[in-house]
């Protein structure tokens, strides 16, 4: 039982849209890091479905990469919200904004 491209294509579409609805709507600086990983993990699920369809392997590769960088901003990007949290109790970014040198 084949499920057409089409599904996941609108499934990575959803998730997308749910990941930006959450970045544009909440100041939480951990939750608007979970949209940005629901984001790029619909990326690498049209990545993977347009490789399966054109049976190509460069999209599943793509992946990888896609999955080394959200690393990164992980990696990065909580530290520096453990950093701030340490000095102010709260992860706000209205409150982040006010660190402007």
């Amino acid at each position: 039982m084949n499920v057409p491209a089409a599904w996941y294509l609108v499934l990575a579409a959803v998730l997308f849209g749910i990941g930006a609805f959450g970045l544009l709507t909440r100041r939480s600086a951990l939750i608007m890091f979970m949209c940005i990983e629901l984001m790029l993990n619909a990326v690498n699920l049209t990545f993977v479905t347009f490789a399966r369809t054109l049976s190509d392997i460069g999209g599943q590769a793509t992946v990888f990469f896609v999955m080394v960088v959200a690393a990164a901003e992980v990696t990065v990007g909580l530290g520096i919200v453990v950093a701030v949290f340490r000095r102010r109790s709260s992860i706000s970014v209205d409150e982040l904004s006010e660190l402007k040198g």
